[in-house]
């Protein structure tokens, strides 16, 4: 089992800057050199996205909407996943959600092809409200 813990979601004006951070624990960590992980978000009336990945050896991947803007890293002293936003806009309001896929291998298989389905991960956290106002 691993249970994820998403945090420092909140109220941002458009244009500014926020960072979440999830922290992981049990069975697999961020640490852990075996995990892949993910942040998705589902804004209100639309299917839930995985927008950010990351594989093992660090290797991120993002969707053309939020490439330039968001970064996805881990942080290992804290055994956290990061993501930093910039340059928010209202179309970003959303429940943000981080997920992991442990793997007992050196890598996530066809991680270049699935880290956006979100059925390639097995654990989801609980969310934090990211509300952007104009």
């Amino acid at each position: 089992q691993v249970h994820l813990v998403e945090s420092g979601g909140g109220p941002v004006q458009a244009g500014g800057s926020l960072s979440l951070s999830c922290e992981a624990s049990g069975d697999a960590t961020v640490r852990s050199t075996k995990t892949c992980m993910a942040w998705l978000r589902e804004a209100t009336g639309k299917e839930r996205e995985v927008f950010a990945g990351i594989q093992v050896d660090g290797t991120t991947s993002a969707v053309d909407s939020v490439k330039r803007r968001f970064t996805i890293s881990r942080n290992n002293d804290k055994d956290a996943l990061n993501l930093q936003m910039t340059s928010l806009t209202p179309e970003d309001t959303a429940v943000y959600y981080c997920a992991a896929r442990p793997t007992p291998a050196m890598r996530c298989i066809n991680f270049s092809d699935l880290w956006s389905s979100e059925s390639y991960y097995d654990y989801w956290g609980q969310g934090t409200q990211v509300t952007i106002s104009s």
